[in-house]
């Protein structure tokens, strides 16, 4: 969203593409940039987010729903209960939006831009919402049942670069090299994976590994691309249609 509404530049002054080292949450930005490492750790979706918040302001939150509802294919809402426990306990995230605040990586209404970015967290999903996000991801931003273009197929490309080489954590350089297909997990427990093309996979067991990944989602995921040749430099990989032969 933020690609295609503010634009790349605007979006990598403030948010690099780099793997971090680091844990989800850590206080910690690049030592030369100050900016966040990259958008799939808090620091980055925090950064993001602000951006969104100082182009819509007010509406931001119903703009962010109606875009995650065509991701989803369906109409989606957010868990009052979860929202109100994040904005009363997200004191390290508070911490990082403070600290991106003085290096100027954020605008001057961080608080309220941090207050979106609880409310975003705190959007109600299903396993199969998760699948189908995923699904439109792989079909270059077009929704495959509704039909309609929920997501930009050049800001896709950029999307899907990202979560190849740091949607995991920590865990992104085993990723690539086990299950070799773009990835996102949450600390909830969900793991969404794209095999670009092809097919959209969601899962969701909220046991977490020391990386804060799900440890069902990722050896769901490494069986699945081991059984049909889903990474991406598999010689199995060939399309769609070995796909459609194998199931």
């Amino acid at each position: 969203m933020a690609l295609e509404e503010c634009g790349p530049e605007q979006v990598f002054q403030r948010v690099d593409v780099e793997p971090s080292g680091d844990a989800f949450n850590a206080i910690e930005l690049q030592g030369e940039t100050n900016r966040p490492h990259n958008p799939m750790v808090n620091a980055g979706a925090i950064t993001v987010t602000a951006l969104l918040h100082a182009r819509h302001a007010r509406p931001a939150f119903g703009h962010l729903l109606e875009r995650f509802s065509a991701l989803a294919g369906r109409p989606l809402q957010m868990d009052r209960a979860v929202y109100e426990s994040e904005r009363a306990t997200g004191h390290r995230n508070r911490a990082i939006a403070h600290l991106l605040l003085n290096f100027g990586m954020v605008h001057e209404e961080v608080e309220a831009a941090l207050d979106l970015y609880f409310k975003q967290c705190s959007i109600l999903v299903t396993c199969r919402d998760l699948t189908m996000m995923s699904a439109t991801l792989s079909n270059m931003g077009c929704h495959p049942i509704t039909g309609k273009a929920a997501l930009g197929m050049s800001c896709v490309k950029d999307v899907l670069s990202v979560m190849f080489t740091c949607g995991m954590y920590d865990y992104s350089g085993q990723w690539a090299y086990r299950v070799g297909i773009p990835a996102k997990s949450g600390v909830a427990g969900g793991v969404v994976a794209v095999v670009n093309r092809q097919l959209g996979i969601g899962t969701y067991s909220p046991r977490l590994d020391r990386f804060g990944n799900s440890v069902r989602g990722v050896e769901v995921c490494s069986e699945l691309a081991r059984r049909l040749g889903l990474h991406v430099f598999d010689c199995l990989n060939v399309g769609s249609s070995f796909l459609e032969t194998v199931l």
